[in-house]
């Protein structure tokens, strides 16, 4: 029985979870959260959209353009542009593409100019998105409606949507598959992760978080434990380029999971103190599981079965570098994104976290 449980924790992980979910909302009823959006302009409440920016030349003129022209009443949006240490011409592009505030800010990583932002944000409510992503019109309509309706809620995040299909990366199926699970974590209790294209808080619940620990994982659960609701709001929408190829998007990971692995073993994401029950089992089943994804594998060799489904996976992982197929090229996705949770792991604890971040290849 012991040499079946990394084999059915795996499967428990990608397919039971979410099944899981599904059969509880089923059983739950309607969704509570469906509200609607703020229709005339005097019910939308002032709000300030903060955009972290690193070497974004190429891409904040249509950044601040976009954010401009979004269908949001101008003077109750104000744009800042949080420059961490640029040194192209990334701030003197945002001054001159409108943005209301540009900070030129010494190198301290993103998180850092994100905090600078924010004391010098006056609105209750902070939206926040990526230099590469484009919002919505309705986009900041739709992320603000939450906060009126509850006011328990802390953190909306919006959906991302990859584009750049042409390439060999999976990732866009992938999102597909965690914003269906984040849905339903959403309507059952709070989402356990979050994303840096799309998303909004209220300046009581901001919480200035070690320069090592991105937004997208650590804010969601640390505001459930300050007492706030951390929801999803699908239809305030962006998009982002993906990174084209399945091997670049493994380098991505590989970066991401560096600052992902500070705040599991130092962020108090394990820590079950403060969680209320149903978010610390959704925390155990989605966060827990999927970092210990890689060691799982490894742990359910000693199975005969599992051995034999982990080298058809193997194989088919290898044949994706050569034979472009859409289920080889998902198990090659598959094999690189486990892979990488185990890299970033081994670059925390050899190298530490930088707090600094580089745009990855192909996304501008």
């Amino acid at each position: 029985m012991l040499r079946r449980l990394p084999a059915f924790l795996l499967v428990y992980a990608q397919v039971g979870y979410p099944a899981v979910l599904a059969a509880w909302a089923k059983a739950e009823g309607p969704a509570g959260l469906d509200v609607p959006r703020a229709q005339g302009t005097e019910e939308l409440p002032p709000l300030t959209l903060v955009i972290a920016a690193y070497n974004e030349g190429s891409v904040i003129t249509q950044k601040v353009e976009n954010a401009l022209a979004l269908d949001y009443p101008r003077e109750r949006l104000r744009v800042i542009v949080a420059c961490d240490g640029c040194t192209d011409d990334t701030v003197e592009r945002a001054r001159a593409a409108g943005a209301d505030l540009v900070l030129d800010l010494p190198r301290g990583g993103k998180v850092r100019a994100q905090d600078a932002a924010v004391r010098r944000a006056e609105t209750e409510l902070v939206a926040f998105s990526d230099a590469n992503a484009l919002l919505e019109p309705d986009a900041l309509r739709e992320l603000v409606a939450p906060f009126a309706h509850d006011p328990e809620i802390g953190y909306v995040c919006g959906q991302v949507t990859f584009v750049n299909e042409a390439g060999t990366n999976q990732e866009g199926l992938y999102w597909r598959y965690e914003m269906a699970i984040r849905a339903l974590e959403s309507r059952l209790a709070s989402v356990t992760g979050g994303n840096g294209a799309i998303y909004a808080t209220r300046r009581d619940a901001y919480v200035e978080m070690d320069e090592r620990m991105g937004h997208d994982l650590s804010f969601p659960f640390t505001l459930v434990k300050h007492g706030w609701r951390a929801v999803y709001r699908p239809s305030a929408r962006a998009t982002e380029k993906m990174v084209p190829s399945v091997e670049g998007e493994w380098r991505r990971k590989r970066r991401m999971m560096s600052h992902a692995w500070p705040i599991v073993v130092e962020g108090g994401l394990l820590d079950p103190r403060g969680y209320p029950p149903r978010y610390a089992f959704m925390v155990a089943s989605h966060r827990a599981l999927r970092y210990a994804s890689p060691f799982l594998h490894l742990a359910a060799l000693a199975w005969r079965p599992s051995r034999r489904a982990s080298l058809l996976l193997a194989a088919a992982a290898l044949l994706g570098d050569r034979v472009k197929s859409r289920p080889l090229l998902i198990a090659r996705y598959y094999v690189l994104t486990q892979a990488s949770i185990a890299m970033g792991l081994h670059d925390y604890a050899r190298h530490g976290t930088p707090a600094g971040w580089t745009a990855p290849e192909g996304t501008r």
